[in-house]
């Protein structure tokens, strides 16, 4: 099964993106998140549609 949430750091290995972009697009609504705790978790398909935006 795939993940349907990644961590930030691996959405950083994954895009080539770093930190303070990866947030700076979280709060534009461009990634979607969710919160567990402590942890900030990116949703896979909205990485997928930000990916495709670029293409």
């Amino acid at each position: 099964m795939e993940p349907i949430t990644v961590t930030i750091a691996d959405t950083q290995r994954v895009t080539g993106l770093g930190r303070t972009k990866l947030y700076e697009l979280i709060g534009n609504g461009r990634l979607k998140t969710v919160k567990i705790g402590r942890r900030t978790l990116v949703s896979t398909d909205s990485i997928r549609a930000l990916v495709g935006e670029a293409a």
